[in-house]
């Protein structure tokens, strides 16, 4: 109630006053996450789900949704359950993975703000093929098998993102593919996914900068190595003045290098 009353009444102030209500109500959010309940108020860029939808069809998401926020390390769905319903990322970042019979760990991709977890198990009516669990606290929009079915039968706009969104995880399987099966060395498969992350960076006196919130384990499981392989291949690739690690900063000074690692 309080933090209601601070909102509202900082919304017919002045800007430093707005700035310290948006604080407090962000401190008092779960997970320091701001509580955002219109689907209508996430910018997430054109791949977004949410993207192209009509007014009609985003009031119709909003009213069969239901948002909830995750801390850190929440697994949303597990692999092998019943499918009961998709969840879209609305805010944080949540990484997909599969676990063969030896426990062994592969994440398969890091899911972004605007994609949907869950939508080929759903619309296939399989159990789940893939864990999901959050990187960071995150808030996601879940929406029941069989309501969004309906949706997506009634709302052709949204129909059309989902096979959008079928094709996008489709290619990012072969990407995997890709990365795993065309670099034969571990160093080279590394240097792949790195390079690929190099498009979303800032570059500066040829300089990427860029910001790598996973662990080394994190990293192994996305390339199918060992933490330890890791560690020391990011080692030697610092002494070679290819990349530095400073924190979650990841700065890639030598792009061609990593480039010629890829075919090597």
């Amino acid at each position: 109630m309080a933090t209601a009353t601070v909102a509202m009444v900082g919304r017919s102030m002045g800007p430093s006053f707005r700035y310290l209500a948006d604080a407090q109500a962000k401190a008092n959010s779960p997970y320091g996450l701001p509580i955002i309940e219109d689907v209508r108020e996430f910018d997430l860029g054109p791949n977004s789900f949410f993207a192209g939808l009509s007014q009609a069809t985003l009031q119709e998401l909003n009213r069969i949704k239901h948002t909830s926020s995750f801390p850190e390390g929440a697994v949303v769905l597990m692999e092998g359950q019943a499918a009961r319903g998709v969840y879209i990322v609305c805010q944080g970042r949540v990484k997909l993975m599969t676990t063969n019979a030896d426990g062994k760990t592969m994440i398969v991709k890091i899911a972004q703000p605007g994609e949907v977890l869950g939508l080929q198990s759903v619309v296939a009516g399989n159990p789940y093929e893939l864990t999901a669990e959050t990187l960071q606290p995150s808030q996601l929009a879940y929406i029941g098998s069989d309501q969004f079915l309906r949706f997506v039968k009634t709302h052709g706009d949204a129909c059309l993102r989902a096979t959008q969104h079928l094709s996008q995880d489709c290619q990012s399987a072969y990407d995997v593919i890709r990365s795993i099966g065309l670099c034969h060395s571990v160093p080279g498969k590394l240097a792949r996914l790195l390079l690929h992350w190099c498009a979303d960076g800032q570059v500066s006196g040829g300089v990427v900068r860029m910001k790598m919130a996973l662990t080394h384990e994190e990293l192994a499981q996305l390339i199918g190595s060992s933490r330890e392989t890791v560690t020391r291949i990011l080692g030697d690739f610092k002494r070679r003045g290819v990349v530095e690690l400073h924190g979650a900063t990841l700065l890639v000074r030598n792009q061609k290098a990593l480039e010629n690692l890829c075919v090597s």
